[in-house]
C-alpha cells in the first residue's frame, strides 16, 4: 500500500543522495553561503536612526534656496491645480515653477532628468498625496526597518 511506496521512495531519494555527494554538499552549502553574504551586506548597511525634531518655531523661510526650485505633480486634475498654485503663489512672492505630468512615470521620468532642485507631488486623491524625492534625500527610518 501506501506505507510500502513511501518507504520505497524515501529509501531511493537516500541512495541517490549517498550516490551524489557533491551534489547534495551543494544543496545544503549554497543556501548558508547566500544567508551568510546576506547577514554581510545587511551588516555593512546598517539601519539608520533618525532623533525626533521637537516642535519648535524654525523662524521665517530662506526662500533663496528656492530658487528655481520645480515641483512637479500628477494627476492634473482641477483639485491638484488649485492646491499647487496656492502652493506656488501665496506663501512665496516670486512663486514656484510647477509642472504637471499627465502620469507617475511621466514625473518619474523628468525627475531623473532634472537636478536636485526638483520634488514630485503624486495626488492619490484630494485629500492626500505622496512626495517623490531625489536619492540625495534621506529616507525616513520607518521604512529602513523593515530591511
Amino acid at each position: 500500500g501506501v506505507w510500502r511506496q513511501t518507504k520505497a521512495l524515501l529509501f531511493k531519494n537516500c541512495l541517490i543522495k549517498c550516490r551524489t555527494k557533491k551534489s547534495s554538499v551543494q544543496e545544503v552549502l549554497f543556501p548558508l553561503f547566500f544567508l551568510f553574504w546576506l547577514i554581510l551586506m545587511s551588516m555593512m548597511h546598517p539601519h539608520r536612526k533618525y532623533d525626533e525634531v521637537a516642535n519648535t518655531n524654525l523662524g521665517t523661510l530662506d526662500t533663496s534656496m528656492l530658487v528655481n526650485f520645480v515641483i512637479g505633480y500628477t494627476p492634473p486634475t482641477r483639485v491638484a491645480r488649485e492646491i499647487m498654485k496656492k502652493v506656488a503663489f501665496d506663501n512665496f512672492e516670486d512663486g514656484i515653477i510647477t509642472e504637471e505630468y499627465l502620469s507617475e512615470e511621466e514625473l518619474q521620468e523628468a525627475s531623473a532628468f532634472k537636478p536636485s532642485n526638483f520634488v514630485g507631488v503624486v495626488f492619490n486623491d484630494a485629500m492626500s498625496y505622496q512626495l517623490r524625492f531625489p536619492d540625495s534625500v534621506a529616507m525616513s527610518s520607518i521604512y529602513m526597518e523593515s530591511r
